[in-house]
Parts: C-alpha cells; structure tokens; sequence
C-alpha cells in the first residue's frame, strides 16, 4: 500500500468518527468519504469523455489533504460554489445555416498568436500533484501548443520549466513585502525570457480557509510531518526555486497589506515584460489598473479560494470589459469545465479564458498524458460549440450570441 493509499484509509477512519463531518464544508468532507466507484473510474486519459471525469481519479490519488487544498474555497465555499453556478444565468443565441466547415479558434495576445484562447493559469506547488510537477504541465501545454503561466511558487525554476514548454512562459508574480527579494525574482523571470508578468492582487488580505484548515488541524497524519518550518511564509517560500539564494529573512508576506497602485509603474520600471493585473473584479479597479500602466487584466476570484465575495468571475466581466473598452485585452477564470463556459466568455468580450483545477486534475490522475488530454477535450468541446453556434471564429463570437436569463 502506498503513502496516499494509506493516508486516505487513515483518513476515512477519522473521517467517520469526527465532529467535522458536522461543521461546515461538510459537502467536500463527504466527497472524501464517498468518492467514485473504483469500477467507476477511467483508468487511462484517453478514457475520458470531458474533463470531470479526471477529479474522481485525482481524488483517488493525492493525500487527502493534498486534494483538500486543491478542491476547497474560503469560509463555506460559497464563492467556490459561485463561479460554477453561475453559468447556468447565461444562455446561447445559436445560429443556423452558417459556413462553420473551417473552426479558427485562435486569438493573438502580446504579438503572439495562440491556436486557442483556452490558457493555463498559473497554480504553484504543483509537485504536490505529481512528481514531475510544472515539468509534466509544460510539456503537455507544449504538446497542446497552449500558454502556461508559471508561478512564483511554482515547485520548479522558470528556466527549466520554459525549456520544457519549448517557449518563455508567462511568470506570476508575488513580490513580497522586501523589494530586494521582488526585483531579483523579476529579473531572473526576464532573463529567462519570460514576456509577460502576471501580478496577483487578490489574496493581499489572506484567506479564510476552514474546510481544509479543519482537515489540516484534525486529520491523522499532519501536513507539518512533511512541511518542514510550518506554514510561516518565509519558511515555505524560501524553499521554492524562484527564492532559491535570495535572503529572505525580511519576507513575511506574499503580498504586502500597504501595497497599492504604485507598484505597478514601480514593476514596469524593474522590466519589459507586459504587465497583466490578475484579480481585477470591478469596472473601477479596472481603469486604475489602466492609468497606472497595465498591459492587460485577468478578471479573477482566484477560483474561489481568495475572497468571500459570494460574486462569481463569469458576473465580474461584463463591467470589467465596459470599463475597458478595448484599451488593453482581458482574460477571465474560474470555474471554466465545459467548452459551453468559455464561448459565454468570449461572447462577453474576454480575448482568452484561463483554467487551474481542470489541468492539476489531470495531472494528479495521469500526469502529463492527463493534462494534455484536458485540454484536448475542451478544445473539442470550444469547437464543437462554436459550430452549433455558427460562429467560425473567435472574432465572431459576439454578445449577440448571449442571453442573460
């Protein structure tokens, strides 16, 4: 019996016997506990008829509490909740008798034309997920021939995770509370050829996490067994690649509270990269970002895990792209399974749409092979939609194809 095996066995003993089961989260808690059928479950990626089917085996695989911090959101999940139900307002406008013989599913950002506007978001510690980490994500995404954004808390250094994609990838960037540590992290992503910076701005005030800090606090085996310093920043960033050499002994947070618009032209002046915002939600934070020298925006909730806003991104981005208004090209994520979710998102005006827990499923079920065929499936499915739909390509993918019920 291997560790995770055993973990989770371990796991669901507790599990039955405790009063968490009772507290909030309970929704997740049994997910646990019940699980798919092992007669139930694919047992190779190309198996997969859409991209859910990889949860199950993924759950099968990680620890538990490697799952619970994948699949939880902040107090009771109902921001989580909300980018996925959310969809369900929007209905589509279909077309008939269109020439959709020939699908262009691609969109250009930055001066580079992409075969897809379906991107990977940034998601660090992905070794959590499976051995080979952000390795295995960057050679699918390769293979796929989709953009990957990296993380600064990404399990592996840029350099070797842009030679497995093939390209510089996309860097996401925490700068910290010691702008020493920010700008050698940033100039380390430039030299490794990275064209865009991806500043988060969503999680400057933490998060709540219950769910998976109930799992943490009363389950068998403690993350701390394997987590070496606990869980004060410092300590886990300094084991991340992108810090390796750096003094981080000043470094108390990922994204200091004091932080405000200044940052911006203070971190277009340490590079050229573009500068995309990553967090914006509302029309105003919109044109700030904008005014104070963003390349582009990704209107996010960080899926759910960063803020209780009980507001999904899908109902952020109609305002965000008002406010635009063309000046500089938006993205969108959370919640995206299904290729319906990301035609609503274009027909809204977003120039490309990002997903996180959809590819580490993949990668936790069957690494590499998983997460290629991830985004395999949701490229089909885009193309397949825009065909019912008659649109043949993403420019002509409009609102006029969008009801809000």
């Amino acid at each position: 019996m291997n560790s995770s095996q055993y973990g989770r066995r371990s796991f669901l003993r507790w599990l039955a016997t405790s009063p968490a089961w009772t507290l909030g989260g309970a929704g997740l808690l049994k997910a646990f506990a019940t699980g798919a059928r092992a007669e139930d479950l694919i047992t190779a990626a190309d198996q997969a008829l859409n991209v859910l089917e990889f949860e199950a085996v993924a759950r099968q695989n990680l620890p538990p509490w490697h799952y619970a911090y994948l699949a939880t959101g902040v107090t009771d999940d109902s921001t989580l909740r909300a980018n996925r139900e959310a969809f369900a307002r929007y209905q589509l406008r279909t077309r008939r008798l269109r020439d959709v013989k020939n699908v262009d599913m691609s969109v250009e950002l930055f001066g580079t034309r992409w075969e897809s506007p379906i991107m990977l978001a940034p998601v660090g510690s992905q070794r959590a997920f499976h051995p080979e980490a952000e390795l295995a994500t960057a050679r699918a995404a390769a293979a796929q021939k989709h953009n990957f954004m990296v993380s600064t808390h990404s399990s592996t250094g840029v350099e070797a995770v842009n030679e497995a994609l093939g390209r510089p990838a996309w860097f996401q960037l925490y700068p910290t509370d010691d702008w020493n540590v920010t700008r050698a992290v940033v100039n380390r992503a430039e030299k490794a050829g990275c064209p865009v910076m991806v500043l988060t701005v969503d999680s400057q005030n933490g998060a709540l996490r219950d769910t998976l800090f109930k799992i943490r606090r009363s389950a068998p085996v403690k993350c701390t067994d394997c987590h070496v310093g606990g869980f004060v920043y410092s300590a886990v960033a300094g084991r991340r690649p992108m810090f390796e050499g750096l003094d981080m002994a000043r470094v108390t947070t990922q994204l200091p509270l004091d932080m405000t618009w200044d940052v911006l032209p203070r971190l277009k002046e340490l590079s050229s990269m573009k500068l995309v915002i990553k967090g914006i939600v509302t029309r105003e934070d919109a044109e700030l970002a904008i005014q104070h020298g963003a390349d582009g925006l990704i209107v996010s909730n960080h899926g759910g895990r960063s803020e209780d806003s009980n507001r999904a991104s899908i109902d952020c981005l109609p305002e965000v792209i008002a406010a635009v208004q063309g000046r500089v090209p938006v993205l969108v994520d959370g919640g995206f399974r299904r290729g319906t979710d990301f035609f609503k998102a274009l027909a809204m005006g977003a120039r490309a749409v990002c997903i996180g827990r959809p590819y580490l499923w993949g990668l936790a079920a069957f690494g590499q092979a998983g997460v290629e065929t991830v985004l395999s499936l949701l490229r089909r499915e885009l193309q397949i939609d825009m065909r019912q739909a008659g649109a043949a390509s993403v420019a002509e993918i409009t609102k006029d194809f969008l009801v809000e019920r």
